[in-house]
């Protein structure tokens, strides 16, 4: 079932519908942005999804997981860098995780996928979904950035 459906069976109509748009943050504009078959063309199928679809990729399949050099973390999307190598840390939880990312590379929105709610990471260039921020992450910030891997790309330094 999909969100969708679900909000309009247990919601009721109008109030679901409205529920679900404000969750979904599809309607901002951003600098960078392609035309639907442009995205398609443009990423590959899963990078698609989880970018323009807001899927996840299943945990401890990314590469990048295991990438430690240093360099900076950009959006596989439009490009934009996201986070510095500095930052990232091995939180367990099968993601490319961090504590904080590059001054003004991100924006978050609400998420209610899951009912409850949770907060969503996506590229401030592009509006790209990246993943989620919950405040169980290490010091100084507290925050942990779980991004899918398949969102990012990796330019080392």
């Amino acid at each position: 079932m999909d969100r969708r459906h679900l909000l309009k069976s247990s919601l009721g109509g109008a109030a679901a519908l409205t529920f679900w748009a404000l969750g979904a943050g599809e309607a901002a504009a951003y600098p960078f942005s392609l035309t639907d078959a442009q995205w398609r063309k443009r990423l590959s199928p899963l990078a698609y999804n989880v970018l323009r679809k807001h899927a996840t990729e299943h945990p401890f399949t990314s590469p990048l997981n295991k990438e430690h050099r240093p360099g900076i973390f950009k959006c596989a999307g439009c490009g934009q860098g996201l986070f510095d190598a500095k930052t990232k840390f091995d939180s367990g939880t099968g993601w490319p995780s961090f504590w904080a990312p590059l001054p003004r590379a991100v924006g978050t929105s609400r998420d209610f996928s899951l009912v409850y709610p949770r907060i969503e990471v996506h590229c401030a260039r592009c509006g790209g979904h990246l993943g989620h921020v919950f405040d169980d992450g290490p010091r100084p910030t507290g925050k942990r950035y779980c991004m899918n891997g398949v969102a990012l790309s990796f330019s080392a330094a």
